[in-house]
């Protein structure tokens, strides 16, 4: 193919994405870590997914929109470190495109320039060894090879591409002596290999597709969205603009299945939206809401995430924290929690989901508290896009970071005063939590052996053993010291009350500090430390 237009890129991308689909199981295997989240295959394909919806909820063939249309949809939907990333190198590459209405390799060569730039621009701490060294040393590389081949088509590029991301990805233990030692290669790598893959396949005549059985439930996580509930009392001024069948054609355009009901000054909506929160923020324009609810109709991976009454007076601060489980979340509603977002280390929330949480609350500023590491860049993400309110996000990267920086919050203080504060408080967590292998592999010289309970500290895993409570009680002798002053011992769902008694009862034995006990009924950490 000498060029490519925007019907065939649309296909193109279809091809790397159903690539990714397909195979995000493989990529999720290649998590170092062997506990019970290898998501990085999954967020990938969730990402991408938003945005070939959104790319066919467009209908557009206008090369130009799609690439626009294919990275907003990508950066609303993005989920996890890795789905951000992916997010961002297609930003960078519909910048690239601008306003041509065809690509040849040359152009497309700068757009992958583009994108590896910008995936790099995205991150503070670039790591090498991960998805950013493929992504560039992949684009550079064909870069140089396309200056001595000039007269090179799309799918010869595309080969060389492909050739030099897989060298890339087979270098990353090279560079990272974790995934040596796991004898595996980055995982957010091989997702993008995958779909570098996909487009080959396209561009040499034999797009990738998928079973019907795959495809359904994959257009369905894609395409099911969101559901909608809000109730808006109408300003004086909202009185006088609203009209239904303006308001439904402009809701008509960021949804479907709309149900409106005017009673005087009140409206009550329901709508199925990809985009919830440019919902609220269209809605917003006409007056105050009083109530919202939005639940994610992909039950597996995200039940409801929020349903919170909504203060109709504007206040000065909000606060979002991320959880799962009943008990945790409730537990950070009694500790000024304004909405708590359904999510945590087996599901990460989206950057949407974040941007919807935050439409929700009347306040001029407003705290997010990822609670996991893997979640912090969504939220950042999140933070960029939602321009009228402040938003502060702590990097916490635990649950007991979490609630020890709404503990901390004191609505009487500045928006200083509490971001010092909060953050001080972070610091001053050491979080713990036992969880169990879910395969044989050695880290950091660690030999781990599937069904072994972990003792991980702050990210490290520090121990294992095959019973949980003695791992509990082994991992707080890591945590305690003299200086240590209270511990809070969180517990999920797979520990019973009486191994929550046992391992109270070690504390009080072992230490003289303060234990203040939680039911989290949180999934995959049979406990959650902290120490403080």
């Amino acid at each position: 193919m000498e060029k490519m237009n925007g019907a065939a890129f649309r296909q193109m991308l279809e091809s790397g994405c159903n690539n990714l689909n397909s195979r995000k199981e493989e990529i999720n295997a290649l998590n170092v870590f062997p506990v019970p989240d290898g998501d990085t295959g999954t967020n990938m394909s969730l990402t991408f997914n938003n945005g070939i919806s959104e790319v066919t909820k467009s209908g557009s063939e206008q090369l130009p929109l799609v690439a626009k249309t294919l990275s907003r949809g990508m950066l609303m939907g993005a989920r996890g470190n890795s789905g951000v990333i992916l997010s961002q190198i297609f930003r960078g590459f519909s910048a690239a495109v601008g306003d041509q209405e065809e690509l040849d390799a040359a152009a497309f060569s700068a757009c992958m320039l583009s994108g590896s730039k910008q995936a790099y621009k995205a991150v503070m701490r670039p790591v090498e060894g991960t998805i950013l060294t493929v992504v560039r040393e992949s684009a550079e590389f064909a870069s140089v090879w396309l200056e001595d081949h000039p007269e090179a088509k799309l799918d010869e590029y595309m080969d060389i591409l492909c050739k030099e991301a897989k060298a890339s990805l087979d270098r990353t233990p090279d560079l990272l002596p974790v995934l040596k030692e796991a004898r595996v290669v980055d995982s957010g790598g091989s997702g993008l290999l995958t779909v570098f893959d996909g487009f080959r396949a396209f561009l040499q005549g034999a797009p990738v597709t998928v079973g019907e059985n795959v495809r359904s439930q994959e257009v369905r996580k894609a395409e099911s969205g969101y559901t909608e509930e809000f109730i808006l009392k109408l300003s004086s001024q909202g009185k006088h603009l609203y009209r239904e069948d303006r308001f439904r054609n402009s809701l008509g355009r960021l949804g479907t299945d709309i149900r409106l009901v005017l009673e005087d000054d009140i409206v009550k909506c329901r709508v199925s939206t990809m985009t919830p929160g440019e919902v609220l923020t269209f809605a917003q324009r006409y007056g105050e809401f009083t109530r919202i609810q939005i639940d994610n109709n992909n039950e597996e991976r995200h039940p409801s995430i929020i349903d919170e009454p909504v203060a109709a007076e504007e206040k000065e601060f909000g606060i979002i924290a991320v959880a799962a489980g009943d008990g945790l979340k409730k537990l950070f509603r009694d500790y000024r929690a304004d909405v708590v977002v359904s999510g945590g280390q087996t599901m990460n929330p989206s950057t949407e989901d974040f941007v919807a949480a935050a439409g929700m609350i009347n306040a001029r500023n407003i705290f997010i508290l990822p609670n996991n590491g893997n979640i912090i860049m969504a939220a950042k993400q999140a933070a960029g896009v939602i321009q009228d309110k402040n938003i502060i996000v702590l990097e916490t990267r635990s649950i007991p970071q979490g609630l020890s920086a709404c503990i901390s919050f004191d609505p009487e203080y500045s928006v200083e005063e509490n971001t010092d504060a909060m953050k001080e408080a972070i610091s001053a967590v050491k979080s713990g939590s036992v969880t169990y292998a879910i395969k044989d592999t050695t880290v950091e010289g660690r030999r781990i052996k599937r069904g072994d309970y972990m003792g991980i500290l702050d990210g490290d895993i520090v121990l294992t053993h095959r019973d949980m409570v003695k791992a509990a009680c082994r991992l707080i002798r890591e945590m305690c010291d003299e200086d240590s002053a209270v511990v809070t011992l969180i517990q999920g769902k797979d520990a019973t009350d009486e191994d929550c008694e046992r391992v109270r009862e070690f504390v009080e034995k072992n230490y003289e500090v303060d234990i203040d006990v939680q039911k989290g009924a949180q999934p995959v950490y049979s406990f959650l430390i902290g120490v403080e």
